[in-house]
């Protein structure tokens, strides 16, 4: 699997408001930005737990901490198959 690193300019306020280092800061943006894509549809659920760095039933079992049902994409499915 080949990767692309990406820079983000983080101010140093906003590490000292989370108070965390860069590293554990950087880790957790790539998760949020996992669940989020996926919460939004834009990445499967296979797709975000790769970009998260966890396995899929990892990133799943781990949605419920940030307030994402994990078969959100499928209901919407099934709703609009109703309609």
């Amino acid at each position: 699997m080949s990767t692309r690193q990406l820079v983000i300019d983080v101010p140093e306020a906003v590490l000292l408001a989370e108070k965390a280092d860069v590293a554990t800061f950087g880790r957790e943006l790539v998760v949020l930005a996992a669940v989020k894509l996926f919460e939004l549809g834009r990445l499967t659920s296979g797709r975000a737990a790769e970009l998260a760095g966890m396995s899929r039933v990892e990133f799943l079992s781990n949605l419920g901490r940030y307030k994402v049902f994990p078969l959100e994409a499928e209901l919407r499915d099934l709703e609009a198959g109703r309609a």
